[in-house]
């Protein structure tokens, strides 16, 4: 701005000597005033932008097909955006990941949700030494629509914000390039919401469930739509060319609580490798590990098979269609 004002006040200055028919001098005032190169802050070049957006589909139509099995579509999007920034000893990371897919099997006219996400983090760092900074983290995550235990889509087991998790985390962050930082924070709060009455009451996601007195049907514990926990906390990220046209990254976090059950780590796990066929179609696969000891699931293989408590989750999304980089 200060630039910018400077360059005014010598245009002004040089049309006076217009004025006094010394135009060859002026003329050179002010090229050398206003030129691009002395006015101009360019911001720009402490910013990188990147992403992938993909739009996927599969189709599978069986006609007397004696092996068995039913037909069915699916489609599903991806979108993983990112925006840095650094300039000096400043470093700063904004990421955006939504994920939502459907399919219809057989002859059924509903559709069913096989993929739903919602996350986006930012983190702040101050580099202490080389490739080391002082970092803070905020992470949120929750869903877009409705969950159910298909085939019975009746009754709901999720929704947006129910569950919804929060994590803040002071640490510090190894970061030798833009492929790969490994963060670690012993100062961490995470937070989890279930802002849903009915979800909320059973316990749903860890949250304090309600408790009735059996002999009168009094309340002896009120539920809560939240719950906090304080640990450490630490997340790696890595990202890579595996070959010409294949890229992988994934992001590894644990969370350990101070203050309940603190052997008992809470492990997220994902992946995102894209294969590129040319600039508009290739082929997504994203897979995510989940285990959280307060999140009670029902058990569908192993010697538990039909009870319900913790377990681990897994995810896997594959598809190709349209997929745009940049």
């Amino acid at each position: 701005m200060k630039k910018f004002l400077f360059s005014i006040i010598l245009f002004f200055c040089a049309s006076v000597l217009i004025a006094q028919d010394d135009k060859s001098d002026a003329v050179k005032l002010v090229e050398k005033a206003i030129s691009v190169k002395d006015i101009t802050v360019d911001s720009a070049k402490f910013w990188k932008f990147g992403g992938v957006i993909s739009l996927n589909g599969q189709q599978v139509s069986l006609t007397n097909w004696a092996a068995g099995g039913n037909s069915s579509i699916s489609l599903a999007g991806l979108v993983s955006v990112f925006a840095k920034y650094k300039k000096g000893k400043i470093n700063w990371e904004t990421n955006l990941d939504l994920g939502y897919g459907v399919i219809n099997q057989g002859d059924a006219k509903k559709w069913w949700k096989n993929d739903d996400k919602i996350q986006f983090s930012i983190i702040f760092g101050r580099e202490l030494k080389k490739k080391w900074y002082l970092a803070m983290l905020a992470d949120f995550r929750t869903q877009f629509t409705n969950g159910y235990n298909y085939p019975n889509d009746s009754i709901y087991i999720s929704k947006f914000m129910a569950p919804a998790y929060g994590l803040a985390a002071i640490g510090f962050n190894y970061k030798p390039d833009d492929n790969f930082s490994f963060l670690i924070s012993p100062i961490t709060g995470k937070f989890t919401y279930v802002i849903d009455d009915t979800l909320a009451k059973y316990g749903a996601f860890g949250v304090q469930k309600e408790i009735r007195d059996p002999s009168d049907g009094h309340i002896t514990q009120h539920y809560l739509t939240h719950r906090e926990e304080f640990g450490a906390y630490m997340r790696m990220k890595y990202q890579t060319k595996v070959m010409e046209n294949i890229t992988f990254q994934t992001m590894l976090e644990l969370f350990s609580n101070y203050l309940h059950n603190p052997g008992n780590i809470d492990v997220n796990w994902s992946t995102l490798t894209t294969f590129k066929v040319n600039n508009f179609v290739s082929a997504t696969l994203s897979t995510q590990l989940i285990y959280d000891d307060d999140i009670k699931v029902l058990r569908t293989s192993g010697d538990q098979k039909g009870t319900v408590g913790p377990d681990v989750q897994l995810k896997q999304v594959l598809g190709v269609g349209f997929t745009y980089k940049f």
